[in-house]
């Protein structure tokens, strides 16, 4: 089956889009609330490993939607990261 070009560029951007919208609502909420306890840390370090594969993934095959997806959701997962750290670091300052 041949999938068309632009119907594969819009999937790709739609898988993208999809994927990044987490993080920027968590980021939102995290700022919203200065708080992102409930965020494992764990999770963030599965993420960012599976990111960075996928990324280096996309530079091999030369996948621009892989590549951008992933550096995206590698920045938008350190920024949620360093606040995770900046809150609870407050938290415990508090108690």
């Amino acid at each position: 089956m041949e999938i068309d070009g632009t119907l594969l560029t819009i999937l790709g951007v739609a898988a993208g889009v999809l994927i990044l919208t987490g993080w920027i609502e968590q980021l939102y909420k995290g700022y919203k609330t200065k708080s992102l306890k409930d965020v494992s840390k764990f999770l963030m370090l599965f993420i960012a490993a599976g990111s960075i594969l996928w990324l280096i993934y996309g530079v091999i095959v030369s996948d621009v939607f892989i590549i951008g997806t992933n550096t995206a959701g590698l920045i938008l997962m350190i920024l949620v990261s360093s606040m995770k750290k900046i809150y609870d670091n407050r938290l415990k300052k508090l108690n």
